[in-house]
């Protein structure tokens, strides 16, 4: 059986990968620290004898022993609302974790696919964005601890491959949703489903002209997994080009949830990027890859979930507290 270690284990989306590469006949290490990870998560693999968890932090030395295919980074928070609490650990995750990992598959000679984000466009002046542009980024802004992590992550990323030989797979993750997601971690989808199950009104920031493009979490897993088996080591964008405008979408989740919340307006966040929808020119002709699950299918089943969340876990004004992982 083929290796493959996954970090950010616990995540949303890593907790996914876990399940898709031990369904692929796998033998999966999982990592994480849980600073943004759920143990609930990964719970149902505990049994799983193909499946080994190791609590860890991946910005200090990483130890694996034994032989090891791939490599999967995706450990990092993903949220606004957690990034700018937590702006070092996101910097540092990016940087120093990056270059751990990258060492580990260098020593392994392991392949190493890198979570990049959409994020790396910033404010797009470019509609759609494509792999080819280089974006509208803040270096300084509040967002830029994130946005320059997964640039940084790409940068080094590819001296390794360029200077080492290392084999290296780039994605670059346009806004996906599914079961799994953290109720309050301050996401479009998971905020206006919580609220509407709370019976609060929902909150658009701006005008709500914004958009942005939603991927169900099976499509973006198979796009990210077809990517890792390819010959390419440059970025590549996995999203749904389906676009909408945010102010569009919280009338959708009303009609969805069934409630009579009003739509209130508040101040757009600095650096909020006002569109988001990735070209995947390139993904459909290198992987053959496109999104299958449409948005009306996706946020049902996505809703389910949240619907069968206990009411603990629904009123819980916050999910996570990062006291433990602050220095100052």
């Amino acid at each position: 059986m083929k290796k493959v270690l996954i970090t950010g284990a616990a995540g949303f989306l890593g907790s996914h990968l876990c399940d898709r590469f031990i369904s692929e006949r796998y033998k999966v290490i999982g990592m994480d620290n849980f600073i943004t990870g759920d143990k609930k998560n990964i719970q149902h693999l505990d049994s799983n004898p193909n499946f080994e968890f190791v609590e860890h932090d991946v910005t200090q030395f990483i130890k694996i022993e034994g032989e090891l295919d791939y490599i999967l980074h995706f450990a990092s928070p993903a949220s606004p609302i957690d990034y700018l609490k937590i702006p070092i650990q996101t910097l540092k995750v990016g940087s120093l974790g990056t270059h751990n990992l990258l060492g580990l598959a260098k020593a392994k000679k392991a392949r190493i696919l890198i979570a990049s984000t959409s994020e790396v466009y910033g404010d797009p002046l470019v509609h759609p964005q494509n792999e080819d542009y280089y974006g509208n980024v803040n270096s300084i802004g509040p967002r830029g601890v994130y946005d320059e992590a997964k640039r940084f992550q790409e940068s080094i990323t590819m001296a390794y491959h360029r200077f080492h030989g290392l084999e290296t797979r780039i994605v670059r993750i346009f806004n996906t949703y599914g079961p799994r997601m953290r109720l309050n971690d301050g996401r479009v989808i998971p905020a206006f489903m919580g609220q509407a199950l709370r019976g609060e009104d929902l909150t658009v920031f701006g005008d709500g002209m914004q958009t942005r493009s939603f991927c169900y979490v099976d499509d973006q897993v198979e796009g990210i997994y077809r990517l890792l088996l390819s010959d390419y080591a440059y970025p590549v964008n996995i999203g749904n080009p389906n676009e909408i405008a945010i102010k569009d979408f919280a009338e959708e989740i009303i009609k969805l949830t069934g409630t009579a919340q009003k739509v209130i307006y508040k101040d757009l966040p600095v650096d909020d990027p006002m569109q988001r929808q990735p070209d995947i020119t390139l993904a459909k002709k290198l992987l053959g890859w496109e999104p299958k699950t449409g948005r009306e299918e996706g946020m049902k089943i996505t809703f389910e979930y949240f619907k069968s969340l206990s009411k603990e876990e629904l009123f819980k004004s916050e999910h996570k507290d990062f006291k433990g992982y602050i220095n100052k």
